[in-house]
């Protein structure tokens, strides 16, 4: 198994900085202990986190809650990251929510079709804090 966040020296101002007030990430992964460490990492930065475990349920939570910023995987059951994607970039009530897959997925393909349903950016696991960070913070800075 793959770490989930690798080791790094990566320093980066944006990782440092308090987040926007009351900034809400939507965390969307199938496998809790990803989860959980996302959640973890981003609380304690001082973002509010929700989570989601598939495409669906993550559609279902951005129409009721509307978040600032969600964090996609791409393989999970019922509706896959790029499906859920795509269809929350179409729909009127979520396609001003900026999109980050952060996947193991890591073929060139793979960011490309990403990037082309409407993610705003595309991370490849493992990824450390400290980048995870700062590209949530230019996410939300537009």
């Amino acid at each position: 198994m793959r770490p989930f966040f690798r080791k790094t020296d990566a320093t980066a101002d944006d990782a440092t900085q308090p987040p926007p007030p009351g900034a809400r990430v939507l965390v969307v992964d199938d496998s809790p202990t990803e989860t959980r460490i996302f959640a973890k990492v981003l609380t304690q930065a001082g973002y509010q986190v929700e989570t989601a475990t598939n495409g669906e349920e993550a559609i279902a939570v951005a129409r009721r809650s509307h978040p600032d910023l969600i964090l996609m995987d791409v393989v999970m059951p019922v509706l896959n990251g790029f499906q859920a994607t795509r269809m929350l970039q179409r729909d009127a009530e979520t396609a001003d929510i900026p999109v980050i897959m952060v996947t193991t997925k890591d073929q060139q393909t793979d960011r490309t079709w990403g990037l082309r349903q409407g993610a705003v950016d595309y991370l490849v696991k493992p990824i450390d804090a400290a980048t995870l960070l700062a590209r949530v913070r230019v996410a939300l800075e537009g």
